[in-house]
C-alpha cells in the first residue's frame, strides 16, 4: 500500500471536493448507519435480512470479471498437514472432534495460496500490502478452508466496511492512480484500524517471501468437542525457518531486478526439494463474552495476548509439489470461510459471518456456479448433492455414483434417493438474545494494542515504522494527517509525536 502510492507526484486532490450528498442504497433508500451490520445485540450473531450489506457486498463481490477483486496476485502449492494428535500437553479430542487432529502421524492433503490484496495480477511482489494466506484442507470428512493473512488481524471488524475499505486502497475512479489521500482519508476515520496500519507500515508489512511468512486465520472460530461443547480458537501458521521481512529500501533494490521474486522462490524451492514448512497451533479460550477483557474476543482488529492463551502446537504442513497448469489451480481455486468441517464452527465474529455470505458469493461469480466441480475445488471423499444444472455443468447428477436413485433429485423421499445423514455428536446449541439493530461492539479499544505493538517493536522497526508512515502521509491533506496522527498519539505518545515530528506538524495540532 505505502511504496504503491509513492512517487505519484503529491495530492491529486488539489481541486476544490465535491459537496456531500445523502447515501443512499441502489434502491433509493437512506443510509442511517454504514458503519455496522444488523445483529442480535453488539456482539452478534448477525440477521439474515439485512438487506443494506446483502446488496452491498454482493455488488462488491460481482465489481471484476474475472480478475479477483483483492488476492489477484498470489502463487500456491500442494502439500500435506501431519497431525499432532495433541494440542499442547493435552488431548486434541479436549478441545476438537474434528477428525483431521485426532490421530498422530495421519495426514491430510492441503493446498494453499499465498497473495498481495490490494494489488492487480502481475503486481510486483514487493509492494507493501498484507498477504493473504488460504489453505485448502482436503479431508476425509469433506473439504475445510481457513482463509487468513500474515498480520493476525485487519482493517475493520464489521463487514459492512469491506467494500469502502477497498474502494479506498484501490486507484481512484477518474484518474486510475493509487492516492495516499484516499488511503488515508479511509483510515484516519476508522480509528480501530490503527492496529493494522501500525503492523502493515512496519518491515512486517513487506515480507521477504511466502515460505519465511507467518499465517493467520485472523477471525474467531469455535472448536467443537464430541460432546458438543465449544470453545473459541484462533489459527496460527509459524515458517519453520523463521520470518524474515524487508525494509523499503530493501524491497526497492529487489523490485528493480524482480517483481516476481516470492513467486519464483515458493515455485523454485519446492522443485529444489527445499520444502517449506509451517507448524501449526491454536490459541483457545472459553466460549463467553469474557468480560474481564477490555477488549472482545470476537473482534479481528485484535491480538489474543499469547501469555494468556498460549499457542498450543496442533501439526505441521509441509508444501512438496508445485502445481501443473496456473490457471487451473492457483487462478480458479476457490476459498471460503463458510467451508467448515465437523468440529470446528462459526463464533459471533460479524466480520467472519460477512465473509462467509461474501466468499462463496465471489467464487460463484467469478469462476462459476459449478466451481466446486473443478479437480482443485472438488473434495478427495466422496460427495452427492441434489443440485445440478447450472453453466459448465460437467458432472450432472452425482446420486447414481453413490448408489442412489438418479430419478429422484429431492430429499426426503421413499425411492432410494440421497438422505440425510447423522451427526457425528451433538451440534452446539449457542443461545442468542438481544436486540436487533445495526450497533458497534461495546468495548472497541482502538488503540491499546497498537501501542503495545509499537513498545514491542526493536528500536530498528520503530524507526522504519515512522519513516514509511511520514513517506506515505506527507502526501496527504493537513487533515487527514492530523487525524492519523491523533490515531497515533493514542496508541502512544511517543509514537504519535515522532510521526508529528516528521511532518512538520506543530505541538499542538499533533495532540489535537
Amino acid at each position: 500500500m505505502a511504496d504503491g502510492t509513492r512517487g505519484q507526484g503529491g495530492s491529486h486532490n488539489a481541486q476544490e471536493p465535491g459537496r456531500s450528498a445523502p447515501l443512499t442504497n441502489r434502491q433509493g433508500h437512506p443510509v442511517y448507519d454504514n458503519q455496522n451490520t444488523r445483529s442480535v445485540g453488539d456482539r452478534g450473531p448477525l440477521v439474515l435480512e439485512d438487506y443494506q450489506f446483502l446488496e452491498k457486498i454482493g455488488h462488491f463481490d460481482r465489481e471484476r470479471i474475472p480478475e479477483r477483486v483483492v488476492h489477484a496476485r498470489g502463487a500456491a502449492a500442494h502439500g500435506w498437514f501431519e497431525a499432532y494428535g495433541t494440542a499442547g500437553d493435552a488431548p486434541v479430542s479436549n478441545y476438537t472432534r474434528a477428525q483431521l487432529f485426532q490421530e498422530k502421524g495421519k495426514r491430510t492433503p492441503v493446498f494453499i495460496r499465498f497473495s498481495t490484496v490490494v494489488h492487480g495480477g502481475h503486481s510486483p511482489e514487493t509492494l507493501r500490502d498484507p498477504r493473504g494466506f488460504a489453505l485448502k484442507f482436503y479431508t476425509e470428512a469433506g473439504n475445510w478452508d481457513l482463509v487468513g493473512n500474515n498480520l493476525k488481524v485487519f482493517f475493520i471488524r464489521d463487514p459492512i466496511k469491506f467494500p469502502d475499505m477497498v474502494h479506498a486502497f484501490k486507484p481512484d475512479p477518474v484518474h486510475n492512480r493509487q492516492d495516499p489521500n484516499r488511503v488515508f482519508d479511509f483510515l484516519s476515520l476508522t480509528p480501530e484500524a490503527t492496529h493494522m496500519v501500525t503492523w502493515v507500515f512496519s518491515p512486517w508489512g513487506i515480507p521477504a517471501d511466502y515460505r519465511h511468512m507467518q499465517g493467520s486465520g485472523v477471525n474467531t472460530y469455535k472448536l467443537v468437542d464430541a460432546e458438543g461443547r465449544t470453545q473459541l480458537v484462533k489459527f496460527h501458521f509459524q515458517p519453520k525457518e523463521g520470518v524474515k521481512n524487508l525494509t523499503s529500501e530493501q524491497a526497492a533494490e529487489i523490485q528493480g531486478r524482480d517483481f516476481n521474486h516470492a513467486t519464483g522462490d515458493l515455485y523454485d524451492a519446492i522443485a529444489r526439494g527445499d520444502f517449506p514448512e509451517w507448524e501449526m497451533s491454536i490459541q483457545v479460550m472459553s466460549d463467553d463474552e469474557h468480560s474481564e477483557l477490555d477488549w472482545d474476543p470476537l473482534d479481528p482488529t485484535k491480538l489474543w495476548p499469547e501469555d494468556q492463551f498460549p499457542l498450543l502446537p496442533v501439526g505441521r504442513i509441509v508444501l512438496d509439489r508445485n502445481p501443473v497448469n496456473y490457471h487451473a489451480e492457483v487462478e480458479q481455486v476457490a476459498f471460503g470461510t463458510g467451508v467448515l468441517v465437523d468440529g470446528i464452527d462459526f463464533s459471533d465474529d460479524k466480520l467472519l459471518q460477512g465473509r462467509t455470505f461474501a466468499y462463496s458469493d465471489t467464487q460463484r461469480h467469478r469462476v462459476g456456479p459449478n466451481y466446486l466441480q473443478l479437480p482443485i475445488n472438488a473434495p478427495r471423499c466422496p460427495y452427492a448433492t441434489n443440485q445440478s444444472g447450472g453453466q459448465m455443468d460437467f458432472r450432472g447428477s452425482e446420486a447414481a455414483a453413490r448408489g442412489a436413485n438418479p430419478h429422484v433429485n429431492y430429499e426426503p423421499s421413499s425411492r432410494n434417493g440421497l438422505t440425510q445423514q447423522a451427526p457425528a455428536g451433538p451440534p452446539p446449541r449457542p443461545y442468542v438474545a438481544g436486540h436487533v439493530g445495526r450497533q458497534p461492539l461495546s468495548r472497541p479499544n482502538n488503540f491499546a494494542q497498537a501501542g503495545e505493538r509499537y513498545r514491542a517493536f526493536e528500536p530498528w522497526e520503530r524507526d522504519e515504522l515512522v519513516k514509511n508512515l511520514v513517506d506515505a502521509l506527507s502526501q496527504c491533506n493537513r487533515d487527514i494527517q492530523e487525524r492519523m496522527v491523533g490515531h497515533f498519539t493514542a496508541a502512544d505518545a511517543e509514537y504519535g509525536q515522532r510521526v508529528a515530528d516528521g511532518l512538520g506538524l506543530p505541538a499542538r495540532a499533533a495532540a489535537e
